[in-house]
């Protein structure tokens, strides 16, 4: 499942057209992930418009067009966008081609149709966009509000609290991983339990991963550098990169969890 980073890099895919008016939108109506939407009320939405701005947010992306148009993607497990020449033809996996005035097609690709698009038309935000949490990165994401959230999932693993999406958006497994790493914190450790010091170094890991990932990930869809868990974490017989001690797998949450235990104590938490 894309996460912060990855959302972030395929939204740019399209800002080559921004300011570009669509002038063909097509919609692959019956695909389960283009549920609710009529090509009529999308043709309505886009053609004619022009493409004013995109949007990333927690696991979402938005494109704003004229007159309070608003094309919203969630990419789910195998979604993409595409810029292509203007003339492409879509393939089976395309359900979503906007065709712009200056020879582009933008692309919304999902061979598995766990992702879906949203349309809306109106003033303001959409109500679906309007409800995604405050970004991590904000000034809403203070360590008293995180607090409060573990408090109220007091007897839940921190790495099942991690994947909540109305309080950490965009965080997925890979990057729950990382936070909990790079803060020292065992993953199967309940959330009511989190001393102070361990609460900063959580609030801390938090937004260091998701700066480092948007910088590097959603920049340009680098490689994380050996210094991260990422490039350890699905090795088997990986090793921890700063203890160099053995890395334990087994699901966490429902999840595939991976950690290090000289690094991530149980218990360490309640300082």
């Amino acid at each position: 499942m894309p996460e912060l980073a990855e959302v972030e890099f395929f939204r740019r895919r399209w800002d080559p057209a921004l300011g570009e008016r669509i002038v063909a939108a097509e919609i692959h109506a019956s695909a389960r992930c283009c549920r609710g939407i009529s090509p009529s009320a999308l043709r309505r939405a886009a053609e004619g418009r022009r493409l004013l701005r995109s949007h990333a947010a927690a696991k979402q992306m938005a494109f704003v067009l004229e007159g309070g148009a608003w094309i919203g993607v969630h990419l789910g497990m195998t979604g993409e966008l595409l810029c292509l020449p203007g003339d492409a033809a879509p393939g089976r996996h395309d359900h979503l081609v906007l065709r712009t005035s200056r020879g582009r097609a933008l692309v919304f690709r999902d061979p598995r149709m766990f992702g879906r698009i949203q349309c809306w038309q109106g003033k303001g935000e959409p109500p679906w966009w309007a409800a995604i949490a405050p970004p991590i990165l904000s000034p809403a994401f203070t360590p008293a509000a995180l607090a409060a959230f573990l408090r109220r999932r007091a007897r839940s693993p921190l790495k099942a609290v991690l994947l909540m999406q109305e309080r950490f958006p965009g965080i997925g497994n890979w990057m729950a991983d990382e936070v909990l790493w790079r803060a020292g914190l065992h993953p199967k450790a309940k959330a009511g339990r989190v001393g102070p010091r361990s609460l900063a170094r959580l609030h801390a890991a938090l937004r260091e991963v998701c700066r480092d990932a948007l910088r590097v990930i959603g920049k340009d869809w680098s490689d994380p550098p050996d210094s991260w868990l990422f490039n350890h974490r699905w090795e088997k017989g990986g090793r921890c990169p700063r203890t160099r001690g053995p890395l334990l797998r087994a699901a966490v949450g429902g999840r595939t969890t991976c950690w290090s235990p000289r690094r991530q104590v149980l218990g360490a938490e309640r300082r």
